[in-house]
């Protein structure tokens, strides 16, 4: 209650509070003297009149280079998790907080093109913010040429620079914890070429025992003008990053101290290994000023090793796919009626094999590889088909309609055990039609409001469709849910000041369930019904002091009730219905002020107030609140004609706050041992970095 209070007072006495940050398009322009183009086919240009979110420079600004988390965290709706560098989970609304590890029931695009796997995970960890112009936030399944997924999608969008010269960009940043980070930047532009090319590389060695983290990897985008009405795009992003694993800590480790490692995941020396490959190719064209057509051919790759306490695991994914959207209008009764018509087919190839981990006869040294357990290959095909059209019934409202058809297949195969024992199983999911109806009413040119119907799914992971003896579970079914929602947009003439506001209500049926009943072995279930409900908002504001000082306040705001209707388990006879949903803060509070002098001076504060999180579906069991506070200051000066420098220096948890940046929920303990919920924050912690940018 304390720090509740705390934070609420923070909000009042700081100009940054009085309204919430709405990043547009504007917001990866207003920090640069650059153009900045972001890619052809955004989401914005697939989901028509559907309200989505979008953050960028302005945002990235106010955190280190290696912070992608709490940039995501500006997103009011959204909540990242961050146990480490290389553990991640991202909710939205509350959908996926049940997930153990990783990040599923959202879709993940990267330019358009999808980079979930099969079964829905996605790994954010895998690319580098420095590499981003834009991340774009689709609350909710109201995207339909995006999947429809219950917690929506995310499109990271790269850096796309127009009518340039050529230039090469260096940024180092060192900090703490033994941070080095050196991003390496070349750009060419011509009349029908672009071409920009990325390399970084990354090396902390951790706040906590057993938390170093190297990632290396490149970028390269091009785009041909081959027409005026045709243009071919080629992406090729690679990452190649390695990282010890600290895990969770039980409540008394983390009192007593929080640096600390899980005991076997610091005896095993436990860590993962991945290579993940992406390589896309698309082409553009304008076949009319009133139709375009953009189709991508994509292929990921993935080779990931991972030494854990209980074995280890060594798998690689192959896979690949298409996607076409057509966008264009048709004249109907003096108006226009804008369209979409699109697919999209992803195919993966998962093979996986586990080992005995002898650890503990390796005298101190780590894994050792031992006896093969089992080796297993998946067949995953996902279709999306999706249709949108928007129509003006009277000059200031607009109705869209929208339809997405997904089909789901897994084909399983045992290639470890025979006859009887062997637990090869094909699983085709119904096919499933989720409708979207969205309206919008301009009251002026400045103030809109929207309504949403639309209805979404998500598929079970790969832990919900086996059970620990590798067999596919039958009886499984996804998710569906219907998300309601009502809001109002606000921005002003001048662009000034910014303001939304959104209610919403998700029923969600079929609730997936992981349970535990061993050291990493799950049963996954349809367990019951959850509702999601609460308010998103954001404002921001630019208050001009004289001609060269600026001063521009945010915040975003966050509250979720999200509460399970119907939940029994049977095994435990316990009924959870009405309890809070678990994994989820009902508040969460990200403000700030950035301050720009005029002189090439900026000063960046920000605060980051997160609830207590219910850990148990029984609700006996919470984290405690915590409140973040983080500082920035940076110069930028054009030395010569060809030559920009930018220096900055920034602190991160100033208070140096004791608090869980991550948590597991429903842990449980075995051979005697606590349940490990917590994974520690980082304590306070420094960073500096130096940009150099030359113009040839």
């Amino acid at each position: 209650m304390k720090k509740t209070l705390f934070s609420l007072l923070f909000i009042l006495i700081t100009p940054s509070v009085l309204l919430a940050q709405v990043t547009t398009e504007n917001d990866s322009i207003t920090r640069l003297n650059e153009v900045i183009v972001i890619d052809t086919l955004t989401a914005k240009n697939a989901i028509g009149i559907v309200p989505s979110q979008i953050i960028g420079e302005t945002t990235f600004s106010n955190y280190s280079p290696v912070d992608f988390i709490s940039s995501l965290n500006q997103v009011s709706g959204l909540y990242a998790l961050s146990g480490a560098l290389n553990t991640n989970r991202i909710t939205i609304r509350g959908v996926g907080s049940r997930t153990l590890y990783g990040t599923d029931k959202l879709r993940l695009y990267y330019n358009n093109i999808p980079i979930t796997n099969g079964t829905g995970s996605s790994t954010i960890e895998a690319f580098d913010l420095e590499n981003l112009t834009s991340v774009e936030v689709i609350k909710g399944p109201k995207g339909t040429g995006f999947g429809t997924n219950l917690g929506g999608a995310i499109i990271l969008n790269t850096k796309q620079l127009s009518d340039q010269p050529t230039k090469f960009t260096n940024n180092t940043t060192i900090g703490s914890y033994g941070l080095f980070k050196n991003s390496l930047g070349f750009t060419h532009a011509e009349d029908n070429f672009y071409m920009t090319f990325q390399y970084g590389h990354m090396e902390v060695d951790g706040y906590r025992e057993n938390n170093r983290f190297e990632r290396d990897g490149y970028l390269l985008n091009t785009i041909f003008k081959l027409s005026k009405k045709s243009e071919l795009g080629l992406l090729v992003n690679h990452i190649d990053y390695s990282a010890q694993i600290a895990s969770s800590i039980s409540q008394e480790d983390f009192n007593e101290d929080p640096t600390q490692a899980a005991f076997t995941w610091r005896a095993s020396q436990g860590y993962e290994d991945n290579n993940y490959s992406l390589i896309g190719l698309s082409h553009t064209y304008y076949a009319s000023p009133n139709l375009k057509n953009t189709t991508s051919l994509f292929y990921t790759y993935l080779d990931h090793y991972e030494p854990a306490p209980f074995n280890i695991l060594d798998e690689f994914t192959n896979g690949y796919g298409v996607r076409t959207l057509f966008s264009g209008n048709l004249d109907i009764s003096k108006n226009a009626l804008f369209y979409t018509l699109g697919g999209e087919l992803y195919k993966d190839e998962y093979n996986w094999q586990t080992f005995e981990n002898l650890y503990q006869e390796n005298e101190g040294n780590g894994s050792l590889k031992g006896d093969q357990q089992s080796k297993n290959k998946e067949f995953r095909n996902q279709i999306n088909i999706f249709a949108t059209a928007s129509y003006s019934i009277i000059p200031k409202l607009t109705t869209q309609l929208g339809l997405n058809i997904n089909k789901t297949q897994y084909d399983f195969r045992d290639l470890f055990n025979t006859g009887e024992l062997n637990t090869s199983a094909n699983r085709n999911f119904k096919a499933l039609l989720l409708p979207s109806i969205d309206v919008n009413y301009a009251f002026t040119p400045t103030y809109q409001l929207y309504g949403n119907i639309s209805r979404g799914f998500s598929n079970p992971s790969l832990e919900e469709t086996l059970t620990p003896d590798g067999i596919i579970n039958p009886d499984i079914v996804q998710e569906t849910g219907t998300n309601y929602e009502l809001g109002i947009e606000h921005k002003s003439e001048d662009d000034r000041n910014r303001f939304e506001i959104a209610f919403y209500l998700m029923p969600i049926n079929n609730l997936l369930v992981a349970k535990r009943v061993g050291d990493n072995q799950y049963i996954g279930r349809n367990a019951g019904k959850t509702k999601h409900q609460g308010i998103d908002l954001d404002w921001s504001y630019r208050f001009n002091v004289s001609n060269k000082i600026t001063i521009s306040p945010f915040i975003s705001y966050t509250y979720s009730n999200h509460k399970f209707l119907d939940f029994i388990d049977e095994e435990a006879n316990e009924d959870y219905s009405d309890n809070a949903l678990t994994g989820v803060p009902k508040n969460k509070i990200n403000s700030g002020i950035q301050t720009n002098f005029g002189n090439g001076l900026f000063f960046n504060i920000t605060h980051q107030y997160v609830d207590e999180i219910p850990l148990t579906d029984a609700n006996t069991l919470y984290s405690d609140s915590f409140n973040l506070l983080n500082l920035k200051l940076g110069y930028k000066n054009q030395i010569s004609e060809q030559l920009r420098i930018g220096l900055d220096f920034g602190i991160n948890n100033l208070t140096d706050t004791k608090y869980a940046q991550s948590v597991l929920i429903n842990a449980s303990g075995f051979g005697g041992n606590a349940p490990r919920y917590f994974y520690p924050g980082n304590n306070i912690n420094y960073y500096g970095g130096l940009k150099l940018n030359y113009t040839l």
